[in-house]
């Protein structure tokens, strides 16, 4: 089984879909075999890789109802060893569907079981809120990397998600880890930037990683053109401090393993 990595948070806007695809990207080039999930209705994921979720296609969505296999879903894209299973505007219908099924909770986890054994990582693109498409995301994974923006508002909801990411953990999948915070849009020349960090830091201790994502014009600009940052320009700041975060994921990944 690959190991499963959810990127969460119940606010919008913070920097999930990026780091998902980005993380991604850094992933395949040092050799990892990586599945991307787009979990969200809005695909971001999938339009960042420059993939139409609104061709005719299977989606994310048929996956999680049980009407298609993962790799009946997945589309390769134009980077080695990353495939992704895009996102559809159906699945915000999916919370009324996934209601009324057995084990509704582990509709993912189920799925991937049965169809993901060729990847090393599968990372999961969550949508903004604690929904019953989020919770699959964390049942089914081993670990939650939370990325969290650095404004005073984005601290507002934090504890609740670990509170239930902790619930989750008792509930239904006690394998499940904070993977750590990772801090986005970080403005150097900003005082609320280092007194959220602060904060954070103080509150999280080692679980926030060290590298901090910059606020940085090349990541804003990647997504209109179908490609990670990583891919649009390598030598940005923004692209540097997602390699750079990507080797502590990994590295976290060996002792979470271990």
């Amino acid at each position: 089984m690959p190991r499963i990595i959810a990127i969460a948070n119940r606010k919008g806007g913070v920097g999930k879909t990026t780091t998902t695809i980005n993380v991604a990207t850094a992933m395949a080039a040092a050799g990892k075999k990586v599945l991307v999930i787009d979990l969200d209705p809005q695909g971001n994921a999938s339009t960042s890789m420059g993939i139409n979720k609104h061709g005719r296609m299977a989606s994310s969505y048929e996956v999680l109802i049980g009407e298609r296999k993962i790799t009946e879903a997945v589309v390769w894209t134009e980077i080695p060893n990353f495939s992704l299973v895009p996102s559809s505007p159906d699945l915000a219908a999916a919370e009324i569907e996934l209601v009324d099924m057995q084990k509704r909770e582990y509709a993912l986890k189920t799925a991937l079981e049965k169809d993901a054994v060729n990847y090393d990582y599968v990372l999961i693109d969550c949508p903004p809120s604690l929904s019953l498409v989020t919770i699959n995301a964390l049942v089914a994974a081993n670990a939650v990397i939370v990325p969290l923006q650095c404004e005073f508002l984005a601290l507002e909801g934090i504890t609740d998600l670990i509170r239930n990411i902790n619930m989750i953990k008792k509930n239904f999948n006690p394998s499940l880890e904070l993977q750590g915070v990772v801090l986005t849009m970080y403005d150097r020349r900003n005082n609320l930037s280092q007194m959220v960090e602060d904060d954070v830091r103080g509150f999280f201790g080692k679980k926030v990683y060290d590298t901090v994502i910059p606020r940085n014009v090349r990541i804003s600009e990647a997504p209109s053109h179908g490609k990670p940052v990583l891919l649009y320009d390598f030598k940005c700041t923004g692209s540097q401090a997602y390699i750079s975060l990507t080797g502590e994921v990994l590295k976290r990944e060996k002792e979470l393993a271990a």
